[in-house]
């Protein structure tokens, strides 16, 4: 077996790829990788196809304690490795309710729920891909769940589903909510809050990792960042040894719940998230992590998807090449076109990113929730037809649009097949209730407002 997302041999490639998309100088590096016979191709799944020589890996261990020494960016973009410089730019207040309802939260809950589902088969499958499938069993454009039937051979051996995911996920399949990693963190953020309170720390955030989430269940930053706890570092080193997945999208999947137990202060939100992030992210991995918060808490007493967006707008630093992209995508998705011809868009200004990147998968977030308009199916639809990493951005994007409209006016195929119940490795979790998950987060609200 070969272990992913850990090995050196496997991280250099990234690291490679991560440090010049900063603006970092590694010619060098890559010059003596390639001379020792290294590939510099990063692995799609993680690992490459068998283990490195002795040698070659004691290089890459070399090469990556080399590339951590390197000066790292500054300006805008590091700003959010500081929280007081992040905080500098942040309104004195915000104009939003500070009271939502068990309805909305519910939503919440079911909607990024519902969104991930919907993403999950698709997974790793490129867009062209899923806009094949879809055309070849009559569902282009998406409007409902994915489905093997009718599918013919030559594009299901073209483009094959992820089997674990297909096998829970595929319209014909669901029975319930399978465990996925958008939502083990929602609850692991949830009980974190119950256990420790609102001022838990990074280091809480640490312990609850080793005390209840499964090593098996983190991939990319996560997982080098739980390496790095077991090796005896302390956050937010942990986010910095050896991880060229500091500015993937780890972090912004696991900040909801911070924003949905402190409805109507984004600031609040964006702070919590800050501490859970920083323990495996950086820059850009941070800020998605805070934008998502922020959104979070303005989608249970929002009117409308423009007060989410901006509120999410409002914790990013000023400048930032992570706000400029979120910004930008934005408004091309406001701007009434062709939703296809927005991704074209999208993917010609980040499409040489990885596709589990923060910026680039935060951009499509953005457009389709501006696209969408706060419709649950339009946005959902949307920004899991435009691929990338389709569960945790139909996730988030449930999410938002979940809440802004309420469990009591979700859509029932959309909700109805998940039976009211998900399945989680989280000790305590697996088969609980949307509706009490809804319960123990208003609970944690009302505490919020009282604080």
């Amino acid at each position: 077996m070969r272990l992913t997302w850990v090995q050196p041999e496997d991280l250099l490639p990234h690291e490679l790829a991560a440090s010049r998309d900063e603006g970092r100088d590694v010619t060098a590096i890559a010059r003596r990788w390639a001379a020792a016979g290294g590939d510099a191709t990063p692995s799609v799944n993680g690992a490459s196809a068998s283990p490195a020589p002795a040698a070659l890996r004691a290089l890459a261990l070399e090469l990556l304690d080399a590339a951590d020494a390197l000066p790292g960016p500054s300006g805008p973009s590091a700003a959010a490795d500081d929280l007081d410089a992040l905080r500098a730019h942040w309104p004195a207040a915000w104009d939003l309710p500070v009271r939502t309802t068990l309805d909305r939260l519910h939503g919440a809950w079911l909607g990024r729920a519902a969104g991930c589902l919907l993403g999950k088969p698709v997974e790793k499958i490129p867009r062209e891909g899923i806009r094949a499938i879809l055309t070849a069993t009559g569902r282009w454009p998406l409007r409902d769940w994915f489905t093997a039937e009718g599918l013919p051979p030559d594009v299901a051996a073209r483009w094959p589903w992820n089997r674990r995911s297909a096998a829970t996920s595929l319209a014909e399949n669901i029975d319930g909510m399978p465990e996925d990693d958008d939502l083990n963190f929602a609850l692991l953020a949830l009980r974190l809050l119950e256990t420790a309170g609102h001022g838990f720390t990074s280091a809480s955030v640490a312990e609850a990792w080793l005390s209840w989430l499964p090593a098996g269940r983190v991939f990319t930053a996560e997982r080098v960042a739980y390496r790095n706890l077991l090796l005896g570092l302390a956050p937010p080193d942990t986010a910095r040894r050896h991880n060229p997945f500091r500015e993937w999208i780890g972090a912004q999947i696991r900040t909801d719940v911070y924003g949905w137990v402190n409805p109507g202060r984004p600031d609040r939100a964006a702070g919590l998230a800050w501490r859970d992030a920083t323990v495996s992210h950086v820059r850009a991995g941070v800020h998605g992590a805070v934008w998502v918060a922020a959104m979070a808490a303005a989608a249970p007493v929002a009117d409308g998807i423009e007060q989410v967006l901006d509120a999410g707008e409002s914790v990013l630093p000023p400048g930032g090449r992570f706000t400029a992209a979120v910004r930008e995508a934005r408004a091309l998705g406001a701007a009434g076109g062709d939703w296809e011809g927005v991704v074209d868009t999208l993917y010609e200004r980040h499409g040489h990113l990885h596709w589990v990147h923060v910026r680039n998968n935060a951009a499509l977030v953005a457009a389709a929730l501006a696209h969408g308009g706060g419709d649950f199916e339009r946005s959902v639809c949307a920004v899991v037809s435009g691929g990338w990493d389709t569960d945790s951005n139909g996730a988030t994007v449930g999410a938002v649009t979940g809440a802004l409209a309420g469990a009591a006016a979700l859509p029932p195929r959309w909700v109805d097949p998940m039976r009211g119940r998900l399945a989680s490795s989280i000790a305590g979790f697996d088969g609980i209730g949307f509706a009490e998950l809804a319960a123990r987060t208003f609970a944690l609200a009302g505490e919020a407002e009282d604080a």
